[in-house]
């Protein structure tokens, strides 16, 4: 079925695949089918100008489309990180890190090493040395995993 269908198009199937593969970019974004078509666009310009040879059979030309695509996604991926600078704003995603430094009085006491503290509009889980409520502290670290700061006493 794979080899009458390869036959039947030929050499241009795998431009008409390239095509919808850079299509379908447009609607899916996230620049992975933008590398496999590229990938089909290079197979079939090979198509073009080694149809006609014997060794150009559909399994060489799948066999070229995979290592390709493999090898454009690799060159594709180390292009696009290679031209992203260095962000002005490095913590915009990262809200708890964006909390290190700044200081809360607890409302609550942390017990067991543990606590709550409010800073702007957030109620934050804190861990630290036990401090009764009232204490200056001041945020020392943040987990991104579990969204808890470290805190510290203010002397």
């Amino acid at each position: 079925m794979i080899a009458h269908l390869v036959s039947e198009l030929g050499p241009w199937n795998w431009m008409v695949l390239g095509l919808i593969l850079l299509g379908l970019e447009l609607f899916a974004p996230g620049v992975y089918l933008l590398w496999i078509g590229i990938a089909a666009l290079i197979v079939g310009t090979a198509s073009l100008l080694l149809w006609d040879t014997g060794f150009w059979g559909w399994q060489v030309q799948v066999l070229l489309f995979l290592i390709l695509s493999l090898a454009c996604a690799y060159f594709g991926k180390r292009f696009v990180t290679s031209r992203q600078g260095d962000t002005d704003q490095p913590l915009l995603n990262r809200r708890s890190a964006q909390m290190i430094g700044r200081t809360a009085t607890l409302a609550e006491p942390i017990r067991d090493g543990r606590g709550r503290v409010q800073l702007g509009d957030t109620l934050w889980r804190i861990s630290g040395p036990d401090l009764p409520a009232g204490t200056r502290v001041r945020v020392t670290g943040a987990s991104d995993t579990d969204l808890e700061l470290t805190v510290e006493p203010i002397e």
